[in-house]
């Protein structure tokens, strides 16, 4: 049975060509055949793939489809296609965050690094958002001169100078280190809201690698009248 579009004297226009399902466009064609190739460009599953079937035309035309290949791959890393977990993907850098910070936290917020970098304790604090038990702690006695760094990155966050006995059983300070007054840009800590175990809380965290350190309160001694409930477990102590 012969249609409108079929039989030997009807022939295809040169920017169109029929595919399994009919004619398709030239748009719709590159990005079918874009599709096709990743990830099948690196594992090269046969003629069934397309780097398959462009090392096929290459050999037939003498190197010519295996250079296309090779343009076709250089154009789509370019535009930023990588791999994670064996599926092609595209990385960006999140809104308002550089490159080189997004490459930072990712490097150091991989749920896989962080448990072969931590104790089971460390990562349940610093990760999981848990709390050691009170009076437990390495610093809660430390009387020495010096600053207190994450554990996890090293960042520095809080003096000794500021440090005071609570009598809560974690090491507790008035105020974190670079605050000016009430201005804490400066320092490298971040509060967020913590609503957990139905309390209304303050969360307190690295603002470098978002390790969880403790908590801050409003019943401090003064002039600053905050205490800062940091665990042991989420702190290193380098002295001066």
């Amino acid at each position: 049975m012969r249609g409108r579009h079929t039989g030997p004297h009807f022939k295809i226009p040169p920017r169109f060509s029929a595919g399994k399902w009919g004619i398709r466009a030239p748009h719709r064609r590159r990005r079918l055949r874009a599709l096709r190739g990743l990830p099948g460009a690196w594992r090269a599953r046969g003629r069934g793939s397309w780097a398959g079937r462009a090392r096929g035309r290459g050999a037939r035309a003498g190197g010519a489809g295996a250079r296309a290949s090779g343009g076709m791959l250089a154009r789509v890393l370019r535009a930023g296609w990588g791999r994670a977990g064996g599926r092609a993907s595209l990385t960006r850098p999140r809104a308002g965050r550089s490159a080189a910070d997004t490459c930072f936290l990712t490097q150091h917020k991989s749920t896989t690094d962080w448990k072969k970098k931590l104790t089971p304790e460390q990562y349940c604090v610093t990760r999981g958002k848990g709390t050691e038990p009170p009076f437990s702690g390495i610093h809660l006695n430390n009387t020495e001169r010096g600053m207190y760094h994450c554990l996890c990155c090293d960042m520095p966050l809080f003096s000794s100078e500021k440090k005071f006995c609570s009598g809560t059983g974690w090491p507790s300070f008035l105020e974190a280190h670079g605050t000016q007054g009430t201005d804490e840009s400066q320092t490298g800590i971040l509060r967020r809201p913590d609503h957990s175990l139905g309390l209304a809380r303050t969360e307190v965290v690295c603002k470098r690698c978002e390790a969880h350190l403790g908590h801050v309160f409003d019943d401090g001694p003064p002039p600053t009248g905050q205490r800062f409930c940091i665990n042991s477990v989420a702190l290193t102590f380098k002295p001066s």
